[in-house]
């Protein structure tokens, strides 16, 4: 780590700065598509582990338990040679964006899920009595009010989201990581490991700590109005 002081080294590293940015939109780009995936996973499965169908919770539990409780880097390179020995032929790149969803799909499920059962109950009987269905009752009264309870942690699943991306280099993917590496083993800029992995660490931060604190400012938040509501109530229960 000597590198770190070295005046040629840092100056490599800038010379080749449009490198780092190149694989951190990579980066970015990988963890938006793949946080769209997980979405959509993540908002069925949830669903489908509140529904009053037995079959439906099972298998979204079975698919949160699994996919919670293995590596991700063990299914990125599930999904990498499982595609290659299949003779199905898709880019390392796509991979990535699947391997990402599905994984965090998982994660999003149980946000999902969790911001659902935290709508009283009794809201979804006074819907039933107004004549409304599952998913009428689903679209129009708990999944507005589930929205803003779920964001935060969203966003949380963003940000690591966002880091794990650093799993596909062992695929060859041309997010942050993989860039970080190919640069300090390329044969005319090989050496500067210092600086490069400090640069590498930096723009994770800068984009990961601004996600991180607008979820805890964001929780603290909405804490702080269910705390204010529950005061009101009771001053309200009390004047009674």
């Amino acid at each position: 780590m000597g590198t770190i002081f070295s005046a040629s080294a840092w100056a490599t590293v800038w010379q080749y700065r449009a490198t780092f940015i190149n694989g951190l939109l990579n980066t970015l780009k990988s963890a938006l598509i793949g946080l769209l995936i997980a979405a959509v996973i993540g908002f069925t499965l949830g669903l489908m582990a509140t529904s009053g169908k037995r079959a439906l919770r099972r298998v979204a539990r079975v698919y949160v338990e699994f996919f919670q409780n293995t590596p991700l880097i063990l299914q990125v390179c599930f999904f990498y040679y499982a595609m290659a020995y299949s003779g199905v032929h898709i880019s390392v790149v796509t991979i990535g964006f699947v391997s990402l969803g599905i994984y965090h799909g998982a994660y999003v499920a149980e946000v999902v899920r969790a911001g659902i059962e935290s709508i009283p109950f009794g809201q979804f009987d006074a819907a039933r009595s107004q004549g409304f269905g599952y998913a009428d009752t689903m679209r129009c009264i708990i999944l507005p009010q589930t929205v803003k309870i779920i964001l935060p942690p969203m966003v949380n699943q963003m940000v690591a989201l966002i880091k794990n991306t650093s799993c596909l280099y062992i695929i060859g993917g041309a997010d942050l990581i993989a860039t970080t590496y190919n640069f300090v083993t390329g044969a005319s800029t090989g050496g500067a490991y210092g600086p490069a992995y400090l640069i590498g660490g930096a723009l994770f931060f800068v984009i990961c700590y601004p996600l991180s604190f607008l979820a805890g400012r964001w929780e603290k938040r909405l804490k702080d109005r269910e705390r204010q509501t529950a005061q009101q109530i009771e001053a309200e229960e009390v004047g009674a």
